[in-house]
């Protein structure tokens, strides 16, 4: 009997280690996101089915460190915020933000139109499946998706403004940032681009300023811990309404990532190059009358097509990961 035992350990334990890559694409996936103004990283996670187990990690964190680490249960500590989960997933990330920052800038320069649509569609599936979670539908719900929905509009057409990029603005971009990359359909990267903080930040990933990245992944750190336990909360208590308004937060966003765009005003990037700073959604037809150019149009509806398919993809994987992660919790 105890070799069985052992065997059954072995092979749970080979089980889990095969999972660590999945988690890692998925990190992966989530950076990427997270780099595109107007896509949020938590609607991966969320469609993923990590999105829950990342909230638990991370709201575990203030209490495991009084009550294991600063007792010198590193093991504990470790088990309690699901270290390896979190430290694979965060590999993920910034593998895809350091390695992706440059090539996704350059498609949203050369092919914004095949870019945006493609996350159009992706989002598009997202709504459809975060939609799907709500356990108890009802027409109450429909306040706080119309509050979302108008709130994340209302994001979306706020004008840019430029803060210098201190140190302080590097670590409050950071917080600011996090916190709006936890929550499915508020994008992070839109905001830092609002505030005027987007162009400072990824040329300090490209050019290694370690002590403005330091201070941006403290930032981080700081709105994560604040945050996170916030939310876990409010899902227990609350979860269809909470579910409503982030469906509703992703249905606003839509006009952001509309793939045909009339830019109302320029800034300049930090390559001294005219990058658009206000846009409007607008027809095919009229932005090929403003811009002279093709829409593209049967190319984006592929395109698009392929973002919804990818998202009802990593809907199966999700949902085939998710009975192996009880089994072995």
């Amino acid at each position: 009997m105890s070799e069985s035992l052992v065997s059954g350990t072995d092979q749970s334990q080979t089980e889990y280690h095969h999972r660590l890559p999945a988690i890692f694409l998925r990190g992966m996936a989530m950076g990427a996101a997270d780099i595109v103004p107007g896509v949020s990283g938590g609607t991966i996670a969320f469609i993923t089915g990590i999105y829950f187990r990342l909230l638990e990690a991370i709201s575990a964190a203030p209490v495991a460190f009084v009550r294991q680490l600063v007792r010198g249960n590193v093991a504990g500590f470790w088990r309690a915020i699901d270290g390896t989960f979190l430290v694979c997933l965060l590999a993920g990330i910034v593998s895809s933000i350091a390695s992706l920052a440059s090539v996704i800038t350059w498609l949203l320069e050369t092919q914004p139109v095949l870019i945006w649509s493609f996350f159009f569609g992706l989002i598009v599936a997202s709504v459809w499946h975060v939609g799907q979670q709500v356990q108890r539908p009802r027409a109450g719900l429909l306040v706080p998706f119309v509050a979302g929905a108008v709130f994340a509009w209302w994001v979306t057409t706020l004008p840019a403004s430029e803060l210098a990029p201190t140190g302080i603005a590097f670590l409050g971009a950071g917080a600011l940032a996090i916190c709006a990359m936890i929550l499915p359909g508020i994008s992070g990267s839109f905001l830092l681009l609002i505030i005027g903080m987007y162009a400072p930040v990824l040329a300090a990933i490209k050019n290694l300023e370690v002590t403005h990245l330091g201070l941006f992944v403290l930032g981080c750190l700081i709105g994560l811990l604040s945050v996170a336990r916030l939310i876990t909360l409010a899902f227990r208590h609350f979860h269809d309404t909470v579910l409503a308004l982030l469906t509703g937060f992703m249905v606003g966003a839509l006009s952001k990532v509309w793939p045909w765009q009339e830019t109302l005003s320029w800034r300049t990037n930090s390559a001294g190059h005219q990058v658009p700073l206000s846009q409007t959604p607008v027809t095919p037809e009229t932005w090929t009358t403003l811009y002279g150019q093709d829409p593209q149009i049967l190319l984006a509806v592929l395109m698009a097509a392929l973002g919804l398919a990818l998202v009802l993809v990593i809907e199966l994987a999700g949902k085939k990961a998710r009975p192996a992660e009880s089994g072995s919790a």
